[in-house]
């Protein structure tokens, strides 16, 4: 069953990743782009800033955060949850997002998004603290799949523990097509079976982005949101378009930007032309 709040979140369309190296062409290119997703951590101490009022003037805001570590053993930082409420508030964001990982223990930055162990036990600590979070918020949390280069030994294959968050909680799931094309590139899993086995009613925005085609020196495909949208991202896409249909898509570039802002504007036009393609192949189910 989606929970109502789920249900009620708005078709958003194709949007794009802001990012302030981009401002001046989005804004020129704003008819091309549904909306846009902030990265939270970069607002915390500004929500009101006259950057943030400019966008929310164009464009839909939804924010995606970085800390909430929310598969972290210690304790919630309520004064980070609290700030991320209050940037959503100020950008009106229909909900907010973080990854499924954790960046903190025990008073240690880790500086990275590092894998939950995936256990029964974790899944229920995980869910109440998501829940916790999401009530905090007041609005929809949805949490992200993450890529990572070392998986542990668990006792349940990660769409098993995702779905077992996700039953004991109301949250949503983003669901980033690119770090699931680099884990089952590196760690040798059918990406189609993955997304199959996902509680798919749950997803409410995805994520596409570009990673380097080739494995650098360690032998790992390495997930660097550099480079433009692999086919085979836009086909996981299509397949899941004719599941479950896609409230929000977007498109994110982290780093090397195109000279010629059209090759994002391209993928925009490809983003919604897949969504278009897998409708009609799940109408003809």
């Amino acid at each position: 069953m989606i929970p109502a709040a789920l249900a009620a979140a708005p078709e958003l369309g194709v949007g794009l990743g802001y990012r302030e190296e981009l401002h001046d062409a989005i804004l020129t290119h704003r008819d091309h782009i549904g909306w846009l997703e902030i990265v939270a951590d970069r607002y915390l101490d500004r929500p009101g800033q006259q950057l943030l009022r400019t966008l929310r003037e164009s464009f839909v805001l939804v924010t995606h955060g970085l800390e909430m570590s929310i598969g972290s053993y210690a304790p919630l930082d309520t004064d980070y949850v609290d700030a991320v409420a209050a940037l959503a508030d100020a950008v009106d964001a229909p909900w907010a997002s973080d990854h499924l990982c954790f960046t903190r223990e025990e008073g240690v930055e880790l500086h990275e998004l590092a894998p939950v162990l995936r256990t029964p036990e974790r899944a229920k600590a995980v869910a109440a603290r998501a829940q916790r979070v999401q009530e905090r918020l007041g609005r929809p949390f949805l949490l992200e799949n993450i890529s990572y280069y070392v998986d542990f030994p668990s006792e349940m294959s990660e769409p098993e523990f995702i779905t077992a968050i996700l039953e004991a909680c109301d949250c949503g799931l983003l669901l980033d097509l690119n770090n699931l094309a680099v884990n089952a590139a590196n760690h040798g899993f059918d990406a189609y079976a993955y997304l199959d086995a996902l509680p798919l009613e749950r997803v409410v925005q995805v994520h596409l982005a570009g990673n380097t085609p080739r494995p650098d020196d360690s032998g790992l495909r390495p997930d660097r949101h550099n480079g433009p949208v692999a086919d085979e991202v836009f086909a996981l896409l299509e397949h899941l378009e004719r599941r479950h249909h896609v409230k929000a898509a977007m498109v994110e570039r982290d780093q090397d930007f195109p000279a010629d802002f059209r090759e994002l504007t391209g993928e925009l036009d490809r983003t919604r032309a897949c969504l278009a393609a897998g409708a009609v192949g799940s109408a003809a189910r």
